[in-house]
């Protein structure tokens, strides 16, 4: 199972806030922290004072703790690929390393003393993991992890991202991706237009994004990048990422009626397998509910994206469930009774024939 995640930032906070926002994200389910060193300017006693209470905080709470470095950043706290107890004497669980080395070295540090886990970068596109499998990592301590972007218009197009993480996939190793809190004011840099991966993503809901995550099968932990979170956002991922189904939100037609309610909300629906270019059909509803009413109401034609059940005109198909994924004509026998909200309208392209999922009232509207 994966692990969900947020960034925390001592050196632009207190402990206090901190462990405020630990101990919320920790009653959420929580388990990963992500914290960076990169802007660090000061000498590693300092850096270990700073940063070592709120680490040890989190690993009482059973946080994984993971640290942002870069090659130059060994330098500067002389420390060495060969000795990696500066990082285990600060607490942490593992290091991210921002940039890369040669390929040897990350394979060696894999096989550290500590069982510290390495994880590295995934977003750069090369063959770069390639190379270090070919050293010979232990590779349950070798992770991948996406960058986060502060700059707008600067983060991941989708189809690089499915391109980087397939890289990592092939090799079976744990990946990772972050996401954007619209409540946090705050990352490791002074400017910040939010912290994820994906540049779609930037001004969406928070669960919207975990659930396309989830839906592309190419990411095991979600990380929010910026802080802090809000307990509504919290809450929300969380919701998202352990659900057994994935759902969809659905504005309803003002007109729905009440069986057709029931139909949309209080089901688990199945993309039918034998699928049709025009539509994503549910069918079990019209089993389910063959007794009950369903009158024409709201008979307008059809765009992608509306939902749809086939009112009575349509003989053994009343009452079953659809969503359209094409313009479709409508000749009086089916209800257009709610539509997918837009901001997931996206998530349309990600189910799949066979799948289960759910609908659920968008009340945002």
């Amino acid at each position: 199972m994966g692990k969900l995640g947020i960034s925390i930032y001592p050196e632009k906070s207190t402990f206090e806030k901190d462990k405020a926002y630990l101990d919320l994200a920790h009653e959420y389910g929580f388990k990963r922290v992500f914290t960076s060193l990169l802007q660090i300017k000061d000498d590693k006693e300092k850096v270990l004072s700073e940063f070592k209470a709120v680490v040890d905080y989190a690993n009482s709470l059973g946080f994984e703790v993971m640290v942002d470095i870069n090659p130059a950043l060994f330098d500067q706290l002389g420390v060495s690929y060969n000795d990696l107890s500066f990082f285990h004497e600060l607490g942490a669980d593992g290091i991210r390393l921002d940039i890369g080395m040669t390929g040897q070295e990350e394979a060696r540090m894999t096989r550290n003393p500590y069982n510290l886990k390495i994880e590295i970068n995934m977003s750069s596109g090369t063959s770069y993991v390639d190379n270090i499998m070919s050293f010979s990592p232990n590779q349950k301590n070798l992770l991948g992890s996406h960058n986060f972007y502060p700059h707008r218009y600067s983060g991941l197009d989708y189809d690089h991202f499915v391109f980087c993480s397939e890289k990592f996939r092939k090799h079976n190793l744990n990946t990772m991706a972050f996401v954007n809190s619209r409540e946090a004011d705050f990352g490791p840099w002074p400017t910040q237009d939010g912290l994820c991966t994906l540049e779609e993503h930037r001004t969406l809901e928070i669960s919207t994004q975990v659930k396309h995550l989830m839906l592309t099968g190419l990411i095991d932990d979600i990380t929010i990048g910026n802080a802090y979170a809000s307990e509504e956002e919290l809450n929300a991922m969380s919701k998202a990422f352990f659900a057994d189904y994935p759902s969809i939100k659905v504005v309803p037609h003002k007109d729905i009626t009440e069986a057709e309610r029931v139909c949309l909300f209080d089901n688990l629906h199945s993309y039918r397998g034998d699928r049709s270019a025009y539509m994503l059909r549910s069918t079990m509803t019209r089993i389910y509910y063959k007794d009950k009413d369903f009158p024409p109401h709201h008979t307008v034609d059809m765009t992608r994206g509306d939902v749809l059940i086939d009112n009575e005109g349509y003989g053994q198909y009343k009452g079953e469930t659809q969503i359209a994924l094409k313009e479709m004509k409508n000749d009086g026998r089916v209800n257009v009774v709610g539509r997918i909200s837009d901001s997931e309208m996206f998530l349309l392209d990600f189910l799949k024939p066979w799948s289960n999922f759910k609908l659920i009232e968008d009340k945002s509207n």
